[in-house]
């Protein structure tokens, strides 16, 4: 047979109070008027019998359950922005609210079940998130509760939290520029004539205004921009390969890190090392950066604040703007000063 549930009025009555006293010591109000000995019973009963407030029953009082959805793609299941969910989760656990975690893979289906478990659990918020920035697809469902989204936008929900991409842009054309590094650059992942037309996502619009911002304030163009869809090492690797036979840069500026590790092949393949012949800038301080040697010099992704940040608009009452946060420049040994 399973155990009686322990209610309040147990705990009043052990306690030696009413169940209106033990209420409001038990719900932390601050005033009170009860001594502090009626304060250390009541806690001491609770303790003894195991007490559990009932929180369906404190969400009908109160409509908050202090619970929140964090809903998101490859999030929970990839390494790469798990960081989003440890920022989210130390803010919720500090604000005492408990964050129920759906992973969807991108499928609206699913998507869809995720939206409605969460509604069906009465939740006081909902945070869609997105492994990598982009336009995220939140399902054509009533929300009767507020909405962030979490390294992604969406024209339904304005409320956002995004890395400054365009900012990181600029820091990454700096870096370079205050090594002395001043011609014969080339940018690999994008090519602007060959992607006319073509639409990633706003935030990596931003982080390429911010690069050919800061190559033009400088007076400056890229020797070779090197287009490719899909930012993975294969591709970094073959357009490397195929650069090198033509000429040797003296830098390249790779989209993201795992371009950047394609790059680091192709170069070892052709005998040049990193950064003694050519030097690399990245994004993104993917975890494969801090593996690479030398270590590759990048523009973070402030994952961990960017989901602290999430979970503290959503609670905020009545916030009126999104937050966009400093991308984190670090540095290590891949680029070589030659000034």
């Amino acid at each position: 047979m399973p155990k009686k549930r322990v209610t309040l009025a147990d705990v009043a009555r052990l306690a030696g109070l009413s169940t209106t006293a033990a209420s409001m010591i038990l719900t932390g109000k601050t005033d009170t008027r009860l001594s502090a000995e009626a304060h250390d019973k009541v806690h001491a009963a609770a303790a003894n019998l195991g007490y559990r407030p009932n929180v369906a029953a404190r969400a009908l009082r109160t409509d908050k359950t202090r619970s929140i959805a964090f809903i998101s793609d490859y999030v929970a299941t990839t390494r790469f922005a798990s960081g989003l969910i440890r920022g989210a989760l130390a803010a919720a656990e500090e604000a005492k609210y408990v964050m129920l975690v759906l992973e969807t893979g991108g499928d609206p289906a699913r998507e869809i079940k995720a939206v409605q478990a969460a509604l069906d659990r009465q939740v006081d918020g909902l945070i869609f998130a997105a492994m990598r920035a982009r336009e995220v697809f939140v399902p054509d469902v009533v929300l009767n509760a507020p909405v962030v989204m979490l390294n992604g936008t969406s024209a339904r929900f304005p409320l956002s939290v995004l890395p400054d991409e365009y900012r990181g842009g600029r820091d990454a054309v700096r870096l370079l520029l205050e090594a002395g590094i001043d011609r014969d650059i080339v940018l690999l992942g994008h090519n602007a004539e060959a992607e006319e037309g073509m639409f990633r996502s706003e935030m990596i619009t931003r982080r390429l205004a911010g690069i050919r911002d800061a190559m033009s304030d400088a007076g400056l163009r890229f020797t070779e921009e090197l287009s490719c869809w899909d930012w993975e090492p294969n591709h970094g690797y073959t357009l490397s390969t195929e650069l090198l036979s033509r000429r040797r840069p003296q830098a390249i500026l790779c989209l993201n890190d795992r371009l950047a590790f394609g790059a680091y092949q192709a170069l070892a393949e052709a005998g040049l090392s990193v950064p003694g012949d050519v030097s690399i800038v990245s994004f993104d301080n993917d975890e494969i950066a801090s593996y690479l040697r030398p270590g590759l010099t990048t523009i973070a992704l402030p994952h961990e604040e960017m989901g602290r940040a999430a979970v503290e608009l959503l609670l905020q009452p009545n916030p009126q703007s999104g937050a966009m946060l400093a991308m984190p420049v670090i540095e290590r040994g891949s680029i070589r000063n030659v000034s």
